[in-house]
């Protein structure tokens, strides 16, 4: 899928079970004969490793199999998706900023000849393309300390992205308005779910990686308390580091979260595996233990009602839901589920709010839970679920905790 995602025909495979690596070609003379017998036979131009290469390795097996045949391996294939797929200013820079750090150590001066091969930045392109596009691959001539410039340089920018993304984290916090983080395996619809609970504009592809900015939509719960709702990008197996470090500023808003919403494919034979590769990716970026629900999506392409995985199989979870975002299924049930979570991590209070305070009494109503609401001669008396951190906002107005 990654490959027919970046635009290349797949037209043989060969697998092999190492005890250990060869130090030189990773894989063993026998079978990089085979590969190239394989190369010859399909007229293929691309071979594409499923593991990460050493510098020496690419240089000895593109040396053994032919100086016309590219050698890649799968973070560089990841890395020229993500560079097709990055549309924002920041995209760019984080996809930028991992491809000169995937390529700084394998500057040698054998791979000047790619300056002539390549295209732009997010060009699209066939096979012989893959593994080129992104920071003007003329910049592989130039000596490391120029890319190390470069790479501080992106770095600096980057920071500068994150302090404005903190800035108006802090902002919405005055709002008080909760957020929900959709977390998932890559193509596992959190695109197609976030549209189908907003019906908002959201880009949706039958492809990995169709989403790599952030997209952030407010939703209005069953009880009418409007929320936040963010899609990100997807997670991968042996997703490259270089790429995580990079879209950590990104990756941070998932920190924040009032409620996580993994979303599964719940069609995919290796669903339990993926489950397993967004929960390490989770623990990788620090993710606190934020309240987390599993949504089975894709039921319509299940047969019978049962869910492949329930609350039994996950008790680290708040629960789990399965809903089918193309059709609507199960959407009713998701959100009641997301609105109860949210109300637990608030706290009941019971608020007397002067008549001259409407705005405050107005924002309650969209910044908390409104249980009830009294009319008195000396204000209106609340009880009102906020969330617990805000409770210092109404200390002047002789509050109480109802439980």
């Amino acid at each position: 899928m990654l490959a027919d995602t970046a635009g290349i025909e797949v037209v043989g495979q060969v697998t092999q079970k190492l005890n250990q690596i060869n130090s030189a070609t990773f894989i063993g003379p026998g079978k990089v004969e085979e590969v190239k017998a394989a190369i010859e036979e399909a007229q293929a131009d691309i071979v594409i490793f499923d593991d990460e290469l050493s510098p020496r390795h690419q240089r000895e097996l593109e040396k053994a199999f032919g100086e016309n045949i590219r050698v890649i391996d799968r973070s560089a294939l990841i890395l020229d998706i993500f560079a097709q797929h990055a549309a924002t200013h920041e995209g760019r820079l984080q996809v930028e900023l991992a491809q000169y750090e995937y390529r700084l150590p394998r500057l040698t001066r054998q791979w000047t000849h790619l300056a002539r091969q390549a295209g732009g930045t997010g060009a699209r392109g066939g096979a012989s393309g893959v593994g080129l596009r992104g920071p003007g691959e003329t910049q592989l001539e130039v000596d490391r300390r120029d890319i190390s410039r470069r790479i501080s340089k992106l770095k600096e920018e980057l920071d500068a992205v994150r302090a404005h993304r903190q800035r108006h984290r802090q902002q919405r916090d005055k709002t008080g308005m909760p957020v929900v983080a959709l977390v998932g395996y890559t193509n596992a619809g959190k695109s197609t779910l976030l549209k189908a609970l907003t019906d908002a504009d959201v880009y949706i592809a039958n492809q990995l990686f169709a989403t790599l900015d952030t997209t952030t939509r407010r939703v209005t719960l069953p009880g009418g308390k409007e929320i936040l709702f963010s899609d990100t990008v997807g997670f991968i197996q042996k997703l490259p580091t270089t790429l995580i470090a990079a879209f950590r500023a990104t990756l941070e808003g998932i920190t924040e979260a009032d409620v996580v919403l993994h979303v599964v494919d719940s069609s995919h034979p290796n669903m339990r595996q993926q489950v397993e590769t967004v929960e390490d990716t989770l623990a990788q970026i620090n993710v606190p233990r934020i309240p987390r629900l599993l949504v089975m999506n894709k039921l319509d392409l299940l047969e019978g009602d049962a869910l492949p995985i329930n609350e039994y199989d996950e008790p680290d979870y708040h629960g789990v839901v399965g809903v089918s975002a193309l059709t609507g299924k199960g959407i009713d049930t998701l959100l009641e589920r997301v609105e109860d979570i949210v109300k637990e991590s608030m706290l009941l209070l019971r608020v007397r709010i002067p008549y001259q305070e409407g705005e405050l009494i107005s924002r309650l109503h969209t910044w908390g839970v409104v249980e009830s609401e009294e009319h008195t001669g000396q204000g209106v008396i609340m009880e009102v679920r906020i969330p617990k951190q805000d409770a210092f906002r109404l200390s002047a107005y002789r509050f109480e905790e109802v439980e």
